[in-house]
C-alpha cells in the first residue's frame, strides 16, 4: 500500500488558488521531497494531506484512509516535525515526549519504555530530566524529531526540519532521517536546501504557484532539465564578460556580479577564462539547485 496518495488536489482561499491540481503518490520506505519557493503551496499541500485543511476538490489517502474524512484515524500512524519548534518550555525533555504520546492514546508505561530509545536515536541520551531552556537549537530540533516518532509512525512529515541549524546539526539530522528510511519508514520532506533534497530524497516534486511542474528522482530531474556542466564566473567584470562570451555556453544567466554558464562542452569557455586574469570562476557538475532556479526563476519570493 502506498502510504500517501494525492490526486488532483485543489485548495482555494477566496479567489486565490494555493494548490492547483497537484497529484503524486509516495512509495513505502522512501523519502519524498516537496520543493518550491516561498508561497508555492508546499505547506498548504502538507496541511491538506494531514487533514488540517480541507481541500476544495481532489482526494487524499493517508495510510489507506480518506482525508479529511478519516484524518484522525490516519494521523494515528503519522508523525509530524513542524516548520517551527512547538515544544513545551515548561516541561523537561522526557515530559515533552510523555505528554505528546498521550495524544495518541498511549499508556504512560508504554511511552516511558520508548523514551530512552527515542532520545538515543536523537542523540539526546541522558537528557531525560533536562529542562528545555538548557537545550541548544539543534538539540531542540532533534527532540522535535524524537517526539514525532513517539507513536512509532509509518510515515513522518517534516516541514523544513534543518532550517536554522549549523552544518554539524544538519548532518546529524540527515543521518537520522536516512536511518528511518532504512527501517522502512516513509518520509515527506519540504526543504529550501537543495543539497539536503539531493542527498535524502528518492523522489521529488517541484511546486510553483500551486502547480506541480515536474517530478522524478534528483538525478532524473538534473539530466532532464539542465545542462550537465556549470561554470560560475564572478567579479565586477563578470556581467560585461558574459555579454561577449555567452555564446561559448549553451545558456548563460547573470545574477549580480556572477555569471552562470550552462554547458554541454565547457572546454572553449574554460580556455577563454584562462586569458581573463581579473575573473574568478568555479567549474562544477550541475546540481539540483540549478534545476530549481531554472524551473522557478531567480527572483526573490516573500
Amino acid at each position: 500500500m502506498q502510504p500517501l496518495v494525492v490526486d488532483s488536489l485543489v485548495k482555494r482561499y477566496g479567489d486565490f488558488t494555493a494548490v492547483d491540481g497537484v497529484s503524486f503518490a509516495v512509495e513505502p520506505g522512501t523519502c519524498f521531497g516537496l520543493l518550491g519557493p516561498n508561497g508555492a503551496g508546499k505547506t498548504t499541500t502538507l496541511r491538506c494531506c494531514l487533514g488540517l485543511t480541507a481541500p476544495a476538490s481532489g482526494t487524499v489517502r493517508l495510510n489507506g484512509l480518506p482525508v479529511p474524512e478519516s484524518a484522525r484515524e490516519a494521523r494515528l500512524q503519522a508523525g509530524v516535525v513542524p516548520q517551527f519548534d512547538n515544544l513545551d518550555p515548561d516541561f523537561t525533555v522526557a515530559e515533552n515526549l510523555l505528554v505528546y504520546g498521550r495524544y495518541f492514546g498511549l499508556a504512560d508505561a508504554a511511552i516511558r519504555a520508548r523514551i530512552p530509545e527515542l532520545l538515543d536515536f536523537a542523540g539526546l541520551a541522558g537528557k531525560e530530566k533536562a529542562p528545555l531552556r538548557s537545550l541548544s537549537g539543534g538539540m531542540k530540533r532533534r527532540l522535535t524529531l524524537a517526539r514525532a516518532l513517539v507513536n512509532d509512525p509509518d510515515i513522518v512529515f517534516l516541514d523544513e526540519p534543518t532550517t536554522g541549524l549549523d552544518p554539524q546539526a544538519r548532518h546529524l539530522i540527515w543521518e537520522r532521517l536516512k536511518a528511518l528510511t532504512a527501517r522502512g519508514k516513509t518520509l515527506i520532506l519540504t526543504t529550501h536546501f537543495m543539497d539536503e533534497a539531493e542527498r535524502l530524497c528518492h523522489q521529488l516534486a517541484v511546486i510553483d504557484h500551486g502547480k506541480l511542474i515536474t517530478q522524478g528522482s534528483p538525478q532524473e530531474l538534473i539530466v532532464t532539465h539542465i545542462e550537465p556542466q556549470v561554470v560560475e564566473v564572478f567579479g565586477e567584470d563578470a556581467p560585461r564578460w558574459a555579454e561577449t562570451h555567452g555564446p561559448l555556453a549553451d545558456r548563460c544567466e547573470v545574477s549580480g556580479e556572477t555569471a552562470f554558464f550552462y554547458c554541454r562542452e565547457p572546454a572553449p569557455l574554460l580556455a577563454a577564462l584562462s586569458s581573463a586574469p581579473g575573473l574568478r570562476y568555479i567549474h562544477r557538475a550541475a546540481n539540483l539547485e540549478d534545476v530549481f532556479i531554472k524551473l522557478t526563476g531567480r527572483e526573490l519570493r516573500d
